[in-house]
């Protein structure tokens, strides 16, 4: 799946997470500009797993700070 397919897929999960209706675009950061705390962003990950069938490790997703790149990620962990 291309990079752009997984961005409109992701876009449709993070959906009913972004409780303030903010703008996202790749610079988006979760903590920062969605205000996700740790538990909406556990619950975030899961949906994503679920979704792709991939799993985001710890180490991963301490290393994801904005919405591009989660993208990259997801796209790289489906190779």
């Amino acid at each position: 799946m291309d990079r752009a397919a997984t961005a409109e897929k992701i876009a449709g999960i993070i959906e009913p997470f972004n409780k303030k209706g903010v703008e996202i675009t790749d610079a988006s950061t979760f903590a920062g500009d969605l205000e996700f705390d740790s538990l909406t962003v556990m619950d975030f990950v899961a949906a994503i797993e679920d979704e792709f069938d991939i799993i985001i490790s710890m180490n991963q997703q301490a290393e994801i700070e904005n919405y591009g790149q989660l993208i990259d990620a997801v796209v790289k962990l489906q190779r």
